[in-house]
Order: structure tokens, then C-alpha cells, then sequence
């Protein structure tokens, strides 16, 4: 009988010493559990690695690997989400080598960011699976690259050569970034840095002295996703429950089934996930839930809002979701995912802004029923790390309550970008002005990280990023802040699907907003003019801002990012381009 509780977790430097140690110690507990949606109506196929077996496949891929590429070379994995995905991860960080987690050919509007990082990253092999083999072999047809298919290399045997050991300091793999700003760039993450942040989260959401389950649909290439649903897992010796994201949005009740099934389950999703549950799980779904036993569910998408945790809490309160299971938190990837987090049980920490104080870069307070109020969410308190808020000109510490850059300095915090080091030591080596003078270590060193934000009462508030920053007139204005306002002006635009951005004019800067419409609808059956009219009302009345353009866009028309958020970088550069010219503008 399997006890739900794993023994304590001894401290290793890297992932794969866990997996050894558990395979020795717990080697019939469950490790991963795929559930595989093989038809619209299934309730899904489970595909589980117990720990002794994840051992097997890890070091018979590992010893494949090592005879394959030198020690330092990289693996890409272009493996669909299961738990080939898991093991071919673990394989290559076994092997000594560098893994970077991507993704099949396949993936719409996504293959020209697969090709670009494949061409950076110059991978000695690629790892896919038997069926998804055909395409990538396509598609490293040119460069010669050697493809291997995690599940026809055999078990290991007690003779495979094994190779040593990989050095904590080394790096472990480069986690690509979305490309939402700017273009996809590798962060060099060691392995002390990810079982640093493995320590880290499972620390924060409480999973480090009570047992959860991790339950999630993230893709294994996302940062948050390795994270959670692999590297977590492994340090703690916990069950990972995985489902594939396509499962999640094609039925998302799915996801909260899994939630239900699974004691102390910990998951995380964008904003979006949760708003998408909360108006697309019907009546009938709902009724079959149990969710009493759920201890967190990770927000860390941006922004947070606070909006969103009480629209999924009305919808799942009778279904028994704690009150205080929503986590809003905020990472990235530069150090390796996690670095803020709230606490399970605790309510949402909730500010209401004023925003005209916002715009010139204080955080003063309002009444929550101003109209002219932003609302945020507190993103809690560090995890295990140091945060800074920093003047993002003066490198100067502001004073308390006004938005600077988020300045992060950790164990967790990567070494920098592969390949680019004039943007490595910009970004990754920076100094506080009031620590000139001061010895010039590693430690007096400080991870930029392009967002911006503040604390109130002990919470990192992030406000937005510091390149999508709105400027018009000398005044600042947050993009989400702005989309948040033309969303909620006609119901035919669809959420979290729009990006606000500016463009230049002879005058200086003009602001834009491109949408999707609603999926229900079809462009003929909407007002548009009556639209763009609500829509720029809107945006005057609480941003006193002009819209020069508002188009209004196919469902799927506003590009994102393999993450799934939005891209206004790209999306300013179709509009740019001419690209939305033949869709219905204002």
C-alpha cells in the first residue's frame, strides 16, 4: 500500500541525484502520470513511471546520449508533453550535457521562433518521440543533426556505461524566453539553480513539510512548467500529474477533475485559465466536482488580477475551493522561474491605485470604487531570494511606495544568456548606485528584470514591463491597464486576447489597440463603428488617452508566445507592417 506522505528530502546538487536517491528508497512510489486525451469526449488515459522505472528510462537515455555528444554540447527536446518529455529532460542533464526544452514542429505560428532557436542553440542532437518523429526528422533534415526517439532507445542494463556525474555549477539547460519584448533569448540555468528554486516554490506554497500533488497542463518547455511539473517533483520525491495543454483548452474542466482526483493538489495557469474556467466549465461539470482538497493554485501570469481570483472563487465555492487557495505570484525566467509568491491561505492582497499617481510613477492609494482606481493584486513576498525596487535610470533605490525596475539577487538567479555576452552582463550583472565603492563580488551583483513594480505593506506589486510602457504627452501608461479597460467596454472583444502598444507619428507617439472579437461571434454580426466608438469612450474617460486606431480582429489574429501571453511587440510590428489592414478599424 503507497503511502501518500514521501520520506524527507536530503539536499542533492542536481536533479538526476534525486531520482537516483528515490529510486533506491521509494522505487514503487509513483513518479509522473500522463493523462493522455486521445478523443474530444475521453476523461482520460493514465501513463504512469514509477520511480525505480523513471531511473531505468533516465539512465539508459542518459548512457545513449553520452556515446552521442560530448559533455557541455546541447539536446534539444522536441518531444510532445508526456512523460518521454520528463525522461528525455533528465536524460541529457544526467548525461552532463545541456538540455533545451522545446517543442514538435507543429505548434502554430510558432515554427519560425523553433527554427531561430534551433540555429542559436546549435544542438549536437534532438530528442522526440516515435510519433512525432517523421516531422522533426523534416525538419533538422538540412543541419544533419542526429535525432533520437526517447522511446525506442532500450532499458539500461546493469552494465551501461554510466557517464560522471554533472558539476552543480554547469549549466543544466537553456530555458528559451517567450520573445513577448524581445527576441527568444537562452538563459544559461545551472542545475544549483534549478533545485534552488525547486526548494524555493515547494517552500513557498508549503510542499516542503506537507505532501501535495503536483497537478498540471503548463508545457514542459515553459518555464513554470518544468519548474512545477518536473523539477519540484523530483527534489521533493512528490507525484506529478501532467495532461497535455490542448487537453486543458479544448475541455478545461479536465484540468479540475485532475485537481479533485488528486489529494493536496498544487497547480498553476495564466489569468486567462482561470477566467476561461470560470465561463466555460458547464453547470453539468461543475456538479461532478470536488475541489475541497486543492492546497494552491499558482497565478503567475501578467498581470495579476484581482478580479479574475474572485470570478474562479464564486464559480468553484460550491464545489469546496478553499477561499484562500489562489496564489498570486510573479518569476521569470532570467531566474529560472519563481521569485515572489502569496501564500496558500492567505486571502488576496488587494490595492486599489490611483491612477493618475501610477502614470507618474507613485503608488498612492484609492477608493476601490473609483472609477479611475487600478486594481492590483499583491504578488506576496520574496521566495528564498532578495528583492529590490531600483530607479531604472539612476540605479538608485526610490523611496518606499514609488515604481521602479524589480531588481532580483538569488541562488536561483541564472548565469546569464547563451552566447550574448554584452546583454548578459546588462542584464544580469547590475550594481545599486548606493553599492558603488563597495568590494565588486558576485554577491554585490543584481538580475534586471525589465518589470516594473513597487511594495505596499510588505507585497511586490508588479505594475507592467518597462519596454511596453505607454508614453504619451510626458505621462506613463500600463498596456494591461489600458486592454483591461477596452475589454470590458463591449462583450464582442474578446479577453486577454487584444494588445495596446504605440507607434510613432511626427508629433511623437500615438496609441493603438488591436483585438480579437469573440469567438461566438462573426464579424457581420457586429457593430463595429458602434465598438470602436464604447471602446475609445472608454479609454478617454479613465485614462484620458485618444486611441488613433482600434482594429478588431479574427480570433487567433493576435499573435502569442510559445507561453501563451500575449505579444504586443509582434503585434505592433504586423500593424506596422499592414498586416490588419484588410480587417474592420476605427
Amino acid at each position: 500500500m503507497e503511502s501518500r506522505r514521501p520520506p524527507l528530502a536530503p539536499v542533492y546538487r542536481t536533479l538526476p541525484e534525486y531520482v537516483r536517491h528515490w529510486a533506491e528508497t521509494t522505487p514503487d512510489r509513483r513518479a509522473f502520470t500522463f493523462v493522455d486525451h486521445p478523443s474530444p469526449g475521453s476523461r482520460g488515459v493514465h501513463r504512469t513511471l514509477t520511480w525505480q522505472r523513471l531511473d531505468v528510462r533516465v539512465r539508459a537515455l542518459a548512457a545513449r546520449l553520452s556515446e552521442q555528444a560530448e559533455p557541455g554540447a546541447r539536446v534539444a527536446l522536441l518531444c510532445p508533453q508526456g512523460t518521454e518529455y520528463v525522461t528525455g529532460f533528465l536524460a541529457a542533464l544526467a548525461a552532463g550535457l545541456v538540455a533545451v526544452p522545446l517543442y514538435p514542429p507543429g505548434l502554430p505560428g510558432h515554427g519560425d521562433r523553433l527554427v531561430g532557436v534551433l540555429a542559436d542553440a546549435r544542438p549536437a542532437a534532438v530528442l522526440t518521440t516515435s510519433r512525432a518523429l517523421e516531422g522533426v526528422r523534416d525538419l533538422c533534415e538540412r543541419t544533419g543533426v542526429p535525432v533520437l526517439a526517447v522511446d525506442q532507445v532500450p532499458d539500461a542494463t546493469p552494465q551501461s556505461r554510466q557517464p560522471p556525474a554533472p558539476d552543480a555549477a554547469s549549466t543544466a539547460y537553456l530555458q528559451y524566453t517567450s520573445g513577448s519584448t524581445r527576441a527568444p533569448a537562452g538563459v544559461e540555468i545551472t542545475h544549483a539553480n534549478v533545485v534552488a528554486n525547486a526548494r524555493q516554490a515547494l517552500a513557498a506554497y508549503g510542499a516542503d513539510t506537507h505532501p501535495v500533488t503536483c497537478v498540471g497542463w503548463l508545457p514542459l518547455y515553459h518555464d513554470m512548467g518544468l519548474v512545477l511539473s518536473v523539477a519540484a517533483p523530483v527534489v521533493r520525491g512528490l507525484l506529478s500529474v501532467v495532461m497535455d495543454p490542448a487537453a486543458f483548452l479544448h475541455e478545461p474542466a479536465r484540468w479540475l477533475r485532475l485537481l479533485g482526483a488528486h489529494p493536496r493538489a498544487l497547480s498553476a495557469a495564466p489569468n486567462f485559465a482561470y477566467d476561461y474556467c470560470a465561463s466555460a466549465v458547464t453547470e453539468a461539470q461543475r456538479a461532478e466536482l470536488r475541489l475541497d482538497g486543492v492546497a494552491a493554485l499558482i497565478n503567475g501570469s501578467e498581470p495579476v488580477r484581482p478580479g479574475t481570483a474572485d470570478r474562479f472563487h464564486a464559480a468553484f465555492a460550491a464545489q469546496g475551493l478553499p477561499a484562500g487557495a489562489h496564489c498570486p505570484s510573479y518569476g521569470l525566467a532570467e531566474a529560472t522561474v519563481f521569485v515572489s509568491a502569496a501564500r496558500p491561505g492567505e486571502p488576496v492582497a488587494r490595492f486599489a491605485l490611483d491612477r493618475d499617481a501610477l502614470a507618474s510613477g507613485k503608488a498612492l492609494p484609492a477608493r476601490p470604487d473609483d472609477p479611475r482606481a487600478v486594481l492590483v493584486a499583491g504578488c506576496g513576498t520574496p521566495a528564498g531570494q532578495r528583492v529590490r525596487i531600483v530607479d531604472p535610470f539612476s540605479f538608485a533605490v526610490p523611496a518606499e511606495g514609488e515604481v521602479g525596475e524589480i531588481w532580483v539577487q538569488g541562488p536561483n538567479v541564472g548565469r546569464g544568456y547563451w552566447n550574448n555576452e554584452p546583454q548578459t552582463r546588462r542584464v544580469f550583472g547590475a550594481t545599486i548606485s548606493e553599492d558603488e565603492g563597495h568590494d565588486e563580488c558576485a554577491a554585490d551583483r543584481w538580475l534586471r528584470t525589465g518589470d516594473l513594480g513597487t511594495v505596499l505593506e510588505g507585497q511586490l506589486i508588479v505594475t507592467g514591463r518597462l519596454k511596453d510602457l505607454i508614453v504619451v504627452d510626458g505621462r506613463n501608461h500600463y498596456p494591461q491597464d489600458v486592454e483591461a479597460t477596452v475589454q470590458e467596454a463591449d462583450p464582442a472583444v474578446r479577453r486577454d486576447r487584444l494588445a495596446a502598444f504605440a507607434v510613432p507619428d511626427g508629433a511623437g507617439e500615438r496609441v493603438v489597440v488591436v483585438a480579437e472579437h469573440a469567438r461566438a461571434l462573426s464579424l457581420a454580426d457586429i457593430d463595429v463603428p458602434a465598438l470602436v466608438r464604447a471602446v475609445r469612450a472608454a479609454v478617454s474617460v479613465r485614462h484620458g488617452l485618444r486611441l488613433a486606431d482600434v482594429v478588431l480582429v479574427a480570433p487567433g489574429a493576435v499573435p502569442r508566445t510559445s507561453s501563451g501571453k500575449v505579444s504586443r511587440a509582434l503585434t505592433r510590428a504586423r500593424y506596422l507592417e499592414g498586416a490588419y489592414g484588410a480587417e474592420s478599424a476605427g
